[in-house]
């Protein structure tokens, strides 16, 4: 997996009811973009993220 800052790390629920969870990296702290990454979440949580096979990142929009 690789994520550059200002990509979305979207995390899928795994279990039936359990909502998706959509964040912005705002730090990459493996090498080469590998994790781990800080995460911010719409509610202004932050927190360190080891994505696991439920997670996908999303690449940044580019400005037009």
């Amino acid at each position: 997996m690789q994520a550059q800052v200002g990509d979305r790390l979207h995390v899928h629920g795994r279990a039936v009811g359990t909502a998706d969870r959509v964040g912005e990296i705002v730090e990459v702290r493996g090498g080469d973009g590998s994790p781990p990454y800080l995460v911010r979440f719409p509610d202004g949580h932050e927190t360190l993220v080891f994505p696991g096979t439920d997670a996908t990142v999303e690449p940044a929009q580019k400005a037009e």
